[in-house]
């Protein structure tokens, strides 16, 4: 009988985990946009995903376009090497990523309310 006592309690314990594992992965896969960055580069990113993205006035009209900058802050690899993380208020983050073959270089100002995209360059 007690074995029998234990074994339901245990079956109770565990079809509540089952649930709550069920909606958690749900929630996660699903389009609601909870998303796990455990690594600088993505941490960094989605950092920047969630700011104002303000253009510089020096960057080319033809590169002031946010669906283009998004697939940066998107897919992109950011150079930690070349980046100035140091700076305060506002970091200064390379990003590199390649767009129909092509390699690009997008240089952004992380700052506490906004991400400034200062350049985008064509990579030789």
């Amino acid at each position: 009988m007690a074995f029998l006592r234990r074994l339901g309690w245990y079956l109770v314990g565990l079809s509540i985990g089952i649930v709550f594992l069920v909606f958690f992965l749900k929630k996660k896969s699903g389009e609601e946009g909870i998303e796990f960055c455990y690594f600088p580069n993505c941490r960094v990113l989605k950092d920047m995903r969630s700011k104002t993205l303000i253009f510089d006035d020096n960057l080319p009209e033809q590169y002031k376009d946010t669906l283009l900058v998004k697939a940066f802050l998107t897919d992109g690899d950011i150079d930690f090497g070349n980046s100035d993380t140091k700076s305060e208020p506002c970091k200064t983050y390379v990003i590199g990523s390649s767009i129909d073959g092509a390699e690009f270089t997008l240089t952004v100002k992380n700052c506490p309310n906004e991400a400034v995209v200062e350049s985008l360059e064509k990579n030789p």
